[in-house]
């Protein structure tokens, strides 16, 4: 009978090890994945994070390119803790897991909690970083944010065209004139600005903070679920790590 045992105990070990090597390749991938969500929101998309007055948006992508780098090292030496049997090993790859699980729960809630006050956020901002920043010193980035997000949603102002009558540039002398931002035109030519007509400037488009709000809203869900769809699948992980460890230390030396 305690030869049975020892065999049954031994059949159970390799069990568990195969489960988590396939689990540590696919986590790798996983890893892969949000690192590159990560990037992709910080590198494309990064001209609007300029818009936005506080910097979560920023945080989450932040904290999931962080989480995928520590996933991708953690999946390296959760292969070599299965195949070497080292329980030291398997303790900080269990705590690795724990850390990366909390980090992209933050991630999930700061992305749940900024997709909440979104629109109260751009309602109070948007137009004055628009009207106030514009061209001015030491602004360039605002101002090529401003000139990307009208010509690509094809919008004018926060919420409407009209806004820009309130802008310090366009009410300086160099506006040359312009009544709104060469971007604002359905199709961009030097001081075109300068002629007022729905044919030439986006006007019954509207504004663009619906825009900008919903383009934002669809990334965080991107960001949101990414990020809890990771952590739920770690907990499998974790699950794996705890049954391995514990078979490692009944099986005799």
């Amino acid at each position: 009978m305690g030869e049975y045992n020892e065999k049954k105990d031994t059949c159970g070990t390799i069990c568990l090890k195969y489960l988590l090597f396939a689990f540590n390749f696919f986590f790798w991938l996983a890893g892969l994945a949000v690192m590159a969500v990560g990037v992709w929101t910080l590198v494309q998309k990064s001209d609007y994070i300029s818009l936005l007055p506080s910097s979560t948006y920023a945080a989450t992508a932040y904290i999931l390119v962080i989480a995928g780098a520590i996933v991708m090292v953690t999946g390296i030496l959760g292969c070599c803790a299965t195949f070497k049997e080292r329980k030291s090993l398997l303790k900080v790859y269990f705590f690795l897991l724990l850390c990366i699980f909390i980090l992209e729960i933050l991630a999930g809630i700061l992305a749940y909690i900024y997709y909440q006050q979104l629109n109260d956020e751009l309602k109070q901002s948007l137009k004055d970083t628009m009207t106030m920043k514009y061209k001015q010193p030491g602004q360039d980035k605002v101002t090529g944010a401003v000139d990307k997000l009208q010509q690509e949603f094809k919008c004018c102002g926060s919420n409407n065209s009209r806004d820009w009558a309130d802008s310090i540039w366009i009410k300086s002398p160099e506006s040359e004139g312009r009544l709104f931002p060469d971007s604002c035109c359905k199709t961009v030519t030097e001081k075109c600005g300068k002629r007022d007509h729905p044919s030439n400037i986006y006007k019954v488009e509207g504004g663009c903070i619906t825009k900008l709000e919903a383009f934002i809203r669809s990334h965080l869900l991107i960001i949101g679920a990414v990020g809890l769809g990771i952590a739920s699948v770690q907990l499998f992980g974790m699950i794996f790590t705890c049954c391995l460890y514990r078979s490692l230390k009944s099986e005799p030396y």
